[in-house]
């Protein structure tokens, strides 16, 4: 189980910001993410980078129980 902090949009699609999914890989845990939150946040995850640790990992990366999973939408913004 990691823990998940979704940010923005994802938290958003998701309806919370924060979640513990069972999964031994990232992969693992983006899927049962998807799973449970549906189609919506499939469509935001896939803009989304993801980071664990404070890292970015790609989706075969292994994850554990002590590890926090963040799901970070691209950011846009500033003055015109």
């Amino acid at each position: 189980m990691a823990r998940v902090r979704l940010f923005a949009s994802a938290r958003e699609a998701a309806g919370t910001g924060t979640d513990v999914i069972d999964g031994d890989t990232v992969a693992d845990v983006l899927d049962s993410a998807v799973d449970r939150y549906g189609d919506r946040f499939a469509e935001v995850l896939a803009t989304c980078r993801v980071w664990v640790n404070g890292d970015e990992l790609d989706r075969g990366a292994a994850i554990g129980p002590d590890d926090e999973l963040a799901v970070l939408p691209p950011v846009s913004g500033g003055a015109v």
